[in-house]
């Protein structure tokens, strides 16, 4: 999908004018499997939308065991950089996990652009107010459900990301074991 359209989708849709405006600020690059648009511990001082492609963002401990927190399927905006980031430090690592055409804004320039704009305002804070609501409900689901539930509720939130991401990283984000996960996959086939 090319910026300009992905600007002017739901939910967030900007009038065409302004999604052109919007999209001419962003730069665009093509980012191959395996490299990352961010870097836990390095500095992040960018906005990104992955057009097309996957990445997930995973925040690694100092024995290096990794935890899921995050999938990016696009088109979709990534977590803004006031929630993945402290002190322009960020605090996940997102890797590409297949070939991606990402668009990249410096924070700055959007929050200069926001106070221009009452329309990308919206649209800034509409994306956060989303995010927001992801992040509150997976805590949710980590407090209160059962593997079983966790596993329903996933597919409910995310229905093809089984198929598009690793079941490692699904039982990470989950909070489960990659065994426990297959067995409760298994499980859910037989009822």
């Amino acid at each position: 999908m090319d910026l300009f359209t992905f600007l002017t989708s739901p939910p967030n849709a900007l009038d065409n004018d302004t999604a052109r405006d919007f999209a001419a600020a962003w730069h665009v690059e093509f980012v191959k499997k395996g490299h990352p648009i961010a870097v836990q511990g390095a500095p992040d001082h960018q906005e990104h939308i992955i057009l097309d492609g996957r990445a997930t963002s995973q925040i690694t401990d100092p024995d290096g065991r990794a935890v899921c927190v995050g999938f990016h399927a696009g088109p979709c905006v990534v977590v803004p950089n006031v929630a993945r980031t402290n002190n322009g430090t960020s605090l996940v690592s997102i890797d590409v996990s297949a070939d991606a055409l990402v668009a990249h804004l410096d924070t700055r320039a959007l929050t200069d652009l926001m106070l221009k704009s009452e329309r990308i305002r919206d649209w800034a804070n509409g994306v956060l107010q989303q995010e927001l609501a992801r992040k509150a409900n997976r805590e949710w689901c980590l407090a209160a459900l059962g593997g079983a539930d966790r596993l329903a509720w996933f597919r409910e939130n995310f229905p093809d990301h089984e198929a598009l991401f690793g079941h490692y990283l699904i039982a990470s984000y989950l909070g489960l074991t990659p065994v426990t996960l297959s067995r409760l996959r298994v499980a859910s086939k037989d009822t």
